[in-house]
C-alpha cells in the first residue's frame, strides 16, 4: 500500500499569493464521476476517417461497441511480430504517447523492462516482496481534460483493441499482472464484459476512481491502486522505478495502448498509426466532434471542418496548451511543431473560440475550473491556482487592480514546476498565454469589462465550469460473442459532403463515412467542409518487414534501438 508514501514537496506557499476559501479534499469524492448533466450542452458526434480499418482506432463501427468475435474477426489478438520485433517497430515509427506528455512510448517501455530485468539480477531483494520487481501494467483510461472524450469513448466502444495493447505491453516489458484504471462507469462495464469474452493471458483488474483532473496523474493512479487516494505523489521514486506494490510499472494512456496493438498485428502499416490521433473538437455552439486526423492538417482546417470555420484562436490541449490566436491556426497539427510555437497537442482536446467567445473570460474558465480540481495537498498550487482565478475574474468583470496583468506575469514565470503535478503548470500557462498573445483584449479589460463578459454569468455560476465539458458519443451495448459481427455497423462508403474526410498517408485507403441510414445521424456544420489531409510526413521513413501481418514473421529479430535513454527521460504526467 503507499498510504504512507509523502504527500507532496515540502516548498512553502508564495508569500504573496492570497489565502483561499477551505474546499472538502479530493479523497471525500464519490466512486462516481460526477460530470455535470450533458442536456444543455451540444452533443458530441464522431467522424468516420478514411483509412483502412487495419490503421484506425476508430474502426469500423465507432457507434457500437465491438464485441470479441467481431474483433479478432478484424485481425485483433493476432500479432505479426514478437515482443523484440514490436519494440523495434515502435522505435522506428517514433509512437508517442496519447496522454499528454507525448513522449515516446518505446523508451517507457523499455525503461520498465529494463528496471525488472535489473531488480531480478541483483540478487538482492531486502523486505520486498518476491515478486516486487516485476513489472505491472496499467491501463490509463482516466479522463481527466473536460473537454476530451476519446479515452472514455474508447473504453466503451473498443474495449479489446485497448486490452490487446495491455497484453502487447505486458509481452515487452515482463510484466505478469495488469490493471485497467478509470473513472467512467459505463466504460468500466464494457471492459468487464470484454475481459469475460476474452481471458487474457495475464490477470488485468479492473480499478475505478472518482472523476478528477488529478486522478490520471501517474503517481495518482499507482496511489488509487495500491489502495490510496487518486492523488498524486512526491517523485522520485517515478512509478517506472517503484509503482504498483512497489514494482516497475508503465502507466500507459489507452489510445497509446491501441495503437501499439495496431502497430503488433499490422507493422507494415506503423507509419500512419503511429501519425495520426483521435482529436476532440469543440466550441462555437456547434456540435462536438471526435475523429481521427493524420499529423500535419493545420488547425485552420479542422476548424473549418468542425463548423466554426473563422476563430479568433483556440484553447489547446485541453487545459494544458493554453491559448492561441488566430495566426497560430496555420499550424500543422504535429506535436514538434506546436511545442516551438509555444503551445501543446496534449490530450488532442481543442476549443474553438468563436466571435462570441472573449479569450479573457475563455482563460477566467478554465483556470476556474483548474482551482476547483486541486487536490489541495500542495501549498503552492492550492494558493497559486485560487490567486490566478481570482485575478483572472477580476479582469473578465472589469474589476481588476491596475497591477493585476503584472501580477500575472509574475505567476506565469515564477509558477511552474513547483507543484506534485500538472495542474498548476497549466493554470500558469493559460495565464502566460492570454497576456502573450491577446494583449489588447487583456489591456482593454483593464478599463472594465468587454461587452460579451459584461453579458456573462457572474464568476461563481456553475454554468461557467460546465461549459468546458464535452459529452462522450453514445455508444450501443455489443453484441453478444457467439452472434457474429455486429449486424448494426455501418457500411463502408464514400465520405458525404457533410463529413470531412480524414485521409491517412496511403492513398489506397478506402473512405469511410457515417451515411448508412443505420448508423447515428453526423452532423456537420458546413457542407463543404475542407478535407482533412496531412502532408507527407518529413521525416524519413524506415522500411517495414516485408512479411504481411497474415503470415509469421521472419526469425532474425531486428536489433534493438539505441538504450541511450535514461531512467530520468521518463517525463511525470500521463503517457
Amino acid at each position: 500500500m503507499t498510504s504512507s508514501l509523502p504527500s507532496t514537496p515540502s516548498r512553502p506557499p508564495t508569500s504573496s499569493l492570497p489565502s483561499t476559501p477551505s474546499r472538502p479534499p479530493t479523497t471525500s469524492r464519490p466512486s462516481t464521476p460526477s460530470r455535470p448533466p450533458t442536456t444543455s450542452r451540444p452533443s458530441t458526434t464522431i467522424r468516420y476517417p478514411p483509412a483502412p480499418a487495419p490503421s484506425s482506432v476508430l474502426g469500423a463501427t465507432p457507434y457500437v461497441t465491438e464485441n470479441a468475435e467481431a474483433y479478432e474477426a478484424g485481425g485483433g489478438y493476432a500479432a505479426a511480430v514478437t515482443p523484440d520485433e514490436l519494440l523495434y517497430h515502435l522505435d522506428a515509427c517514433g509512437l508517442r504517447g496519447r496522454g499528454g506528455a507525448g513522449f515516446p512510448a518505446a523508451v517507457k517501455l523499455r525503461t520498465v523492462r529494463e528496471h525488472g530485468r535489473r531488480g531480478r539480477g541483483s540478487g538482492t531483494r531486502g523486505e520486498r516482496a518476491a515478486d516486487a520487481d516485476t513489472p505491472v501494467v496499467v491501463a490509463n483510461g482516466e479522463e481527466g481534460e473536460p473537454g476530451s472524450v476519446k479515452d472514455r469513448w474508447l473504453l466503451r466502444a473498443r474495449p479489446h483493441l485497448v486490452l490487446d495493447g495491455l497484453v502487447h505491453a505486458a509481452a515487452v516489458t515482463g510484466a505478469r499482472h495488469g490493471y485497467v484504471y478509470l473513472s467512467d462507469p459505463e466504460a468500466a462495464r464494457r471492459v468487464r464484459r470484454a475481459l469475460a469474452e476474452r481471458v487474457p493471458p495475464l490477470p488485468v483488474e479492473v480499478v475505478e476512481t472518482a472523476a478528477a483532473y488529478v486522478a490520471g496523474e501517474e503517481t495518482a493512479v499507482v496511489r488509487r491502486i495500491d489502495g490510496g487516494p487518486a492523488l498524486p505523489t512526491a517523485k522520485p521514486p517515478r512509478p517506472f522505478e517503484r509503482g504498483v506494490g512497489g514494482a516497475p510499472t508503465l502507466v500507459a494512456n489507452v489510445e497509446t495502448l491501441a495503437r501499439i496493438a495496431l502497430v503488433a498485428a499490422r507493422p507494415d502499416l506503423r507509419e500512419p498509426i503511429a501519425r495520426s490521433t483521435l482529436v476532440t473538437l469543440s466550441g462555437g455552439g456547434v456540435a462536438n466532434v471526435l475523429t481521427e486526423v493524420p499529423y500535419g492538417v493545420p488547425l485552420r482546417t479542422l476548424a473549418a471542418a468542425h463548423g466554426t470555420p473563422a476563430p479568433a484562436g483556440a484553447l489547446m490541449g485541453g487545459l494544458f496548451g493554453g491559448l492561441v490566436d488566430a495566426r497560430a491556426l496555420d499550424l500543422p497539427l504535429e506535436p514538434g511543431a506546436l511545442a516551438a510555437a509555444g503551445t501543446a497537442l496534449g490530450c488532442g482536446a481543442i476549443r474553438f473560440l468563436t466571435a462570441d467567445v472573449c479569450p479573457v473570460g475563455a482563460a477566467a474558465d478554465a483556470v476556474g475550473h483548474l482551482a476547483a480540481e486541486s487536490a489541495r495537498q500542495c501549498g503552492v498550487c492550492v494558493s497559486g491556482t485560487a490567486a490566478i482565478s481570482d485575478a483572472l475574474d477580476h479582469l473578465a468583470s472589469g474589476s481588476a487592480e491596475p497591477d493585476t496583468a503584472e501580477r500575472l506575469h509574475r505567476w506565469a514565470r515564477g509558477l511552474p514546476g513547483r507543484g506534485a503535478c500538472g495542474l498548476l503548470d497549466a493554470a500558469a500557462g493559460l495565464a502566460g498565454s492570454l497576456l502573450r498573445v491577446f494583449p489588447a483584449q487583456v489591456r482593454a479589460h483593464l478599463d472594465g469589462p468587454c461587452p460579451l463578459c459584461r453579458a456573462d454569468a457572474p464568476a461563481g455560476d456553475p454554468h461557467r465550469r460546465t461549459r468546458l465539458t464535452v459529452p462522450v458519443p453514445t455508444v450501443s451495448a455489443p453484441a453478444p460473442t457467439g452472434s457474429g459481427p455486429t449486424p448494426s455497423a455501418p457500411t463502408p462508403s464514400a465520405p458525404t459532403s457533410s463529413a470531412p474526410a480524414v485521409s491517412a498517408s496511403t492513398s489506397s485507403a478506402p473512405a469511410v463515412s457515417a451515411s448508412t441510414p443505420s448508423a447515428p445521424a453526423v452532423s456537420a456544420s458546413t457542407p463543404s467542409a475542407p478535407a482533412l489531409s496531412a502532408p507527407t510526413p518529413s521525416a524519413p521513413a524506415v522500411s517495414a518487414p516485408s512479411t504481411p501481418a497474415s503470415t509469421t514473421p521472419a526469425s532474425t529479430t531486428p536489433a534493438p534501438a539505441s538504450p541511450a535513454e535514461t531512467m530520468a527521460a521518463v517525463p511525470e504526467g500521463t503517457s
